[in-house]
């Protein structure tokens, strides 16, 4: 018996694995895809069966560089891919597309885009991005004002005649227009025809100078470019501002409406600004007419406060220290010094003088860019220093290397009102 081959134990079947990819649930794979480029999300096809379509139910389609990749040069070959490929996802599309965003670098202005916008009209869009990287202006065509949907709307290198039947976009609360043409009254029109507006985006436009600016639910407005006046209307929600005139108005054009200034004109109707961006030349548009010590309203909610500026300019001086001064909660200052125009000296020294029994309680950031330490700079620097009570930390950035060591010696001998103040010295 002991030289009997011992019984081996009978093989026990092999489980066999489930596939744990194609058993996801639904919102998963859902979840999964939305993470996904659109050209990734086409590739999960191959997978499995229940993947195999899955990608055409997407809510969200982009067309940009990621997501579909060229790789030749040739113009017309690129403009043929790329419209197939767009052409081929909305005739596949089954369910509705709640975001479309073209932005490919190399997509002109093409034709084949009115087709898209008419398809996307009749459906439920509610965001919509189309980025025109080159050749001219892209035209809108007027099926675009008809998606009545639209929440977010982004527009980069486009011409906009909306038609006489537009009735503005009655769902729109976010709208971001950059490098783009339209004519005063229909920029006018189309503000205060979203009565729902509550973040608006400018940069870089042609067609219209003057910003009257109508929309009771705004937040949110960031503008830059060349303008000739800026007005707000009912906006008593709005608290964050960046704005910058890109040309300077020079001290021979007065561009305030009547008696009052730019100054108070500006601030009337932004009582709750939080956050105030002056970029570019519109501290000279700000400074334009009367210039008051105070504002009659203070800002009491403004708690940062970037402002560039001709430290030369006694105008410009003024209006920043309204603007300082009408602002008792205060927490954060940027000074930035526009260095082109630093060697126009003016005898300015008595401006701060009228000012020295006041502080900024609330105060504990500041940045100063770009000066080179001429005597106004340093004055203003002083004046910070002497008055800000509970101060935390001022950077100093200058302009160049050059007297970086005198100008720093000069900065640590100011008398500084908070025991807590550190200067630190940034390198150019």
């Amino acid at each position: 018996m002991s030289n009997m081959k011992q019984r081996e134990p009978p093989e026990v079947p092999r489980k066999v694995e489930m596939d744990k990819i194609s058993n996801l649930p639904g919102h998963i794979i859902d979840k999964i895809l939305s993470h996904l480029s659109l050209r990734d999300a086409v590739r999960t096809s191959i997978l499995s069966s229940k993947w195999r379509y899955k990608w055409v139910t997407l809510p969200y389609l982009v067309f940009d560089n990621q997501s579909v990749l060229v790789s030749t040069q040739d113009q017309t070959l690129v403009k043929n891919k790329l419209v197939s490929i767009v052409d081929h996802v909305l005739l596949l599309h089954t369910s509705p597309i709640y975001k479309f965003k073209l932005s490919h670098r190399d997509l002109q202005g093409v034709s084949d885009i009115d087709r898209w916008i008419l398809f996307l009209s009749r459906g439920s869009v509610k965001e919509f991005i189309l980025e025109i990287w080159k050749g001219h202006r892209y035209k809108l065509p007027s099926s675009i004002y008809s998606c009545q949907y639209l929440i977010h709307l982004e527009l980069f290198n486009c011409l906009l005649k909306p038609p006489f039947t537009f009735n503005g976009f009655k769902s729109l609360k976010s709208l971001d227009l950059q490098h783009i043409t339209m004519d005063q009254s229909a920029f006018e029109y189309m503000i205060s025809s979203c009565p729902l507006l509550e973040r608006l985006t400018l940069m870089n436009f042609d067609g219209f100078t003057l910003l009257n600016i109508h929309a009771p639910n705004l937040l949110f407005f960031d503008v830059g470019g060349v303008f000739e006046d800026v007005s707000f209307q009912g906006t008593f929600h709005l608290a964050v501002v960046s704005i910058g005139l890109y040309v300077n108005t020079g001290s021979e054009r007065n561009l305030a409406f009547g008696s009052t200034g730019n100054l108070i004109k500006f601030f009337a109707c932004l009582p709750h600004i939080q956050r105030l961006e002056v970029q570019s030349f519109f501290l000279k548009y700000l400074a334009a007419g009367t210039i008051p010590g105070k504002l009659p309203t203070p800002c009491v909610d403004l708690s940062f406060l970037s402002i560039r500026i001709n430290f030369n300019d006694m105008e410009e001086n003024l209006a920043a220290l309204c603007l300082l001064r009408s602002s008792p909660n205060l927490q954060e200052l940027e000074m930035l010094a526009r260095a082109e125009e630093q060697a126009i000296a003016r005898i300015v020294a008595n401006v701060l003088e009228s000012f020295q029994n006041f502080s900024f309680n609330q105060l504990r950031l500041v940045k100063i860019v770009g000066i080179s330490g001429v005597r106004q700079e340093m004055s203003f620097i002083n004046f910070i220093l002497a008055n800000s009570p509970v101060l935390e930390k001022m950077s100093v950035k200058p302009a160049s290397v050059d007297g970086g060591w005198e100008l720093m010696k000069e900065l640590l001998r100011f008398r500084r009102a908070s025991m807590y103040a550190e200067i630190v010295y940034l390198d150019p």
